[in-house]
């Protein structure tokens, strides 16, 4: 039996563009169940200028989807590389993995920003790991993946599971696909925001086993993402 664990996932209800209430929630979290995630990692969005929910809210709608059963439910946030972002940081309160030392990131899909390297290099000088929401999104580093390389010697590397199976167009896939073969991707992800993004993380997971094999489904669905929770960067 499965058990893999989930480190991107917007299922909880009425607080950004995921599950739109708590019955949305509880039918998410147990297609997410059946197809083998025992643990799931609630991360809503922290973004300025679109959803940047309270932490009183997200409190209130993780307690509410807790109540649901099936998977065990853990809380982070998909934190968005914006001012925000940095006043946190600079309080060294970015919102984190359930209190722990990793925490998700995404940045802008059309460029990298200035000493992005530079400034991942301090939050791991000060004991934090960045984990890196889909990679393969962003352009500029999948044109240079000597340069991703080096991102993930500082960053975890999280791709969408959909993106295996071609779910947000043919340049993702194809870089989604590439990091994962050549094993530059850390871990993988459901990153669903409805109950339909369920059936193309299955898609994803079955694109791995068949190009891949078993043993490369359970590094990045299980092994990884555990190590990768405890603030560790797998190798």
């Amino acid at each position: 039996m499965a058990h893999f664990v989930d480190l991107h996932s917007h299922v909880l209800p009425g607080i950004d563009d995921g599950a739109r209430d708590l019955e949305q929630s509880g039918h998410m979290l147990r297609l997410l169940a059946a197809v083998g995630f025992s643990e799931v990692c609630a991360t809503p969005h922290q973004k300025a200028v679109q959803f940047l929910p309270s932490a009183a809210q997200i409190e209130a709608a993780y307690a509410a989807a807790r109540t649901l059963g099936g998977p065990n439910l853990l809380l982070g946030a998909e934190n968005f590389w914006d001012d925000v972002f940095f006043e946190r940081a600079q309080r060294r309160a970015i919102p984190s993995y359930t209190g722990g030392k990793a925490f998700l990131v995404e940045i802008p899909p059309q460029l990298v920003p200035p000493r992005f390297e530079d400034s991942l290099f301090a939050e791991r000088a000060r004991g934090l790991l960045p984990v890196l929401a889909h990679p393969e999104r962003y352009a500029e580093l999948c044109a240079d993946l000597d340069r991703m390389a080096q991102v993930g010697k500082t960053a975890a590397l999280v791709v969408d599971l959909g993106a295996l199976d071609g779910a947000h167009g043919w340049r993702e896939s194809r870089a989604a696909r590439k990091l994962v073969s050549e094993g530059l991707a850390h871990a993988v992800a459901s990153d669903v925001h409805a109950p339909d993004d369920v059936q193309r993380a299955a898609a994803g997971i079955a694109w791995l086993r068949r190009k891949l094999g078993e043993a490369a489904v359970r590094r990045l669905l299980e092994d990884h993402p555990r190590r990768i929770l405890q603030g560790e960067l797998p190798e």
